[in-house]
């Protein structure tokens, strides 16, 4: 396995230990079962500059109130003193209830009208989803 895949699996392992307590404000997820996590990293170019990222950062922060179906999302920055990152620095965690609901979600305009977004901006993406385990 190559070091993003294994940065990639340490820190979805380590945000779903930190998911028992509430989400942000979009959470509606309830404790009566599994739910999928669909987990997104950026690491930005170089050329991009602090208010274009800003602007991706709210571009993100609005798309659970335009796409059905996302039940939870937060987000944030790495602050990690270990230094493993790999140039990964922003963290997005969003929570589906089904399959179906994030299959609604890819290929939505909202979601790739985003993605169109960061064009240009990002340097590497990692995505990983997995059904929540207690």
């Amino acid at each position: 396995m190559n070091k993003i895949k294994l940065l990639c699996l340490a820190l979805v392992v380590g945000l779903s230990f930190g998911c028992a307590c509430p989400m942000a404000r979009y959470n509606k997820a309830t404790a009566s079962g599994p739910v999928l996590r669909h987990v997104v990293m950026f690491q930005f170019t170089a050329n991009t500059t602090p208010e274009q990222v800003k602007d991706i950062e709210a571009g993100f922060r609005a798309l659970p109130t335009k796409i059905p179906g996302i039940t939870g999302f937060e987000w944030g920055t790495n602050i990690s003193p270990e230094n493993k990152n790999q140039g990964l620095t922003h963290c997005f965690f969003l929570t589906f209830a089904s399959l179906a609901d994030r299959d609604a979600y890819l290929p939505h305009p909202a979601h790739k009208a985003f993605g169109a977004s960061l064009k240009g901006h990002v340097e590497k993406v990692c995505v990983l989803d997995y059904w929540s385990q207690p």
